[in-house]
């Protein structure tokens, strides 16, 4: 097939990807990266900014001030483990220290310290101070709402659908969660508020892709189920390929826009405060984009062929043609005798899921019917 034929079927969704057949490889890969963020977690944990902890912060007209340039001169007053930025406004460029607590006499020295490098009078220099207790209100509320919104979209989903698809789409949002804190933890990137609203949003993002998958599979289960003509493995891979285009289109139109806000925004023009946000909806719905695809609808079908109507369909149909499913290929000659694994829409023999062991039928020739006599 040629690569053009093949964008060709990919646009019209006519690919024949074999999503299911493949589960237990994608859930290995989402295993690999779990494990590796839970040990960062658990081992160096989150790196909470004041919001979350408490500390103080100052900000001050930039000026011609660099980033490493206030760095060194608060750091040379005594302050540890400053956090500086430059923050982009329509009034011009103003830079941030923060840090954890200090006593009276710390807070003078780092004032001072700021005004030797951006030459900006005493009076231009702001100073907050934010409590613990602050922080672990926001982080409170912040959890209530992620479990308000777990239930009501479970909800929502078991309505609309059923309850295995509303189990199989929290199954893709806990494996989203656990990336996107584990890539946080490992690489030590700062959780601010609004990295908590980043976070929300690519849950949402996530839901999106998912019901588009189950909104089609729940069209095919009444159009091919009723009819006992596919098992419900094939059907979930049937529909993840006509809606692929989609789901692709989706999640490339809405990373594009992020990508550029943390290459341009963050990088070039120095806006990092764009860097807290736009780094948690990046990772958040690539992660969103894999579990949609390889995670919610690979559990639904495990969940789903262990039903009794899906697995009468499914011995059914190997009784009927020696077939776990319509074959799609030709049937292989053995000694005179026609021999049909039974694999699931083009899935090879070794990758059907487990609990669904292909068999192997032998299919005898029909004898010659003998002519009447005349």
């Amino acid at each position: 097939m040629s690569t053009r034929e093949g964008l060709s079927r990919l646009y019209n969704g006519q690919t024949n990807i074999n999503f299911i057949g493949r589960w237990k490889l994608w859930f290995a890969i989402s295993g690999v990266v779990v494990l590796i963020g839970l040990v960062g977690l658990f081992g160096r944990g989150l790196n909470l900014g004041i919001d979350f902890e408490g500390g103080v912060s100052w900000e001050a007209p930039a000026g011609a001030a660099s980033v490493s340039d206030v760095r060194s001169a608060v750091e040379g007053v005594g302050l540890a483990n400053p956090s500086v930025q430059i923050l982009g406004s329509s009034a011009g460029s103003v830079i941030r220290v923060q840090a954890k607590t200090v006593n009276a006499t710390a807070q003078a020295d780092v004032k001072a310290a700021i005004v030797k490098v951006t030459g900006d009078s005493p009076s231009a220099i702001s100073f907050n101070e934010v409590g613990p207790s602050w922080g672990s209100e926001i982080s409170g509320k912040a959890l209530r709402a992620l479990i308000v919104f777990l239930v009501l979209v479970s909800l929502y989903i078991a309505f609309r659908f059923e309850w295995k698809m509303a189990a199989a789409t929290l199954a893709a949002l806990l494996h989203d969660i656990l990336v996107t804190v584990g890539i946080y933890a490992v690489f030590g990137l700062p959780v601010t508020p609004a990295t908590v609203i980043a976070f929300l949003t690519i849950l949402g993002y996530s839901i999106y892709d998912g019901i588009v998958v189950f909104d089609r599979v729940d069209e095919n289960a009444k159009r091919l189920g009723s009819a006992g003509t596919t098992t419900y493995s094939d059907m979930v891979n049937r529909s993840m390929n006509e809606v692929l285009m989609r789901t692709l289109n989706t999640s490339i139109t809405a990373l594009l826009p992020i990508l550029s806000l943390l290459v341009i925004g963050s990088f070039i023009l120095g806006a990092t405060s764009l860097e807290e946000f736009a780094t948690a909806l990046f990772v958040g719905l690539l992660s969103g984009a894999y579990s949609s695809i390889f995670i919610a609808s690979p559990a639904l079908a495990l969940l789903k062929e262990r039903e009794p109507k899906w697995i009468a369909v499914r011995r059914r149909l190997e009784g009927r043609s020696g077939l776990e499913t319509p074959a799609r290929g030709p049937l292989r000659p053995s000694g005179g005798v026609a021999t049909a694994v039974l694999a699931g829409d083009g899935v090879p023999a070794d990758e059907v899921p487990a609990g669904l062991a292909p068999v192997t039928r032998t299919i005898q020739p029909r004898g010659r019917k003998k002519g009447k006599r005349r």
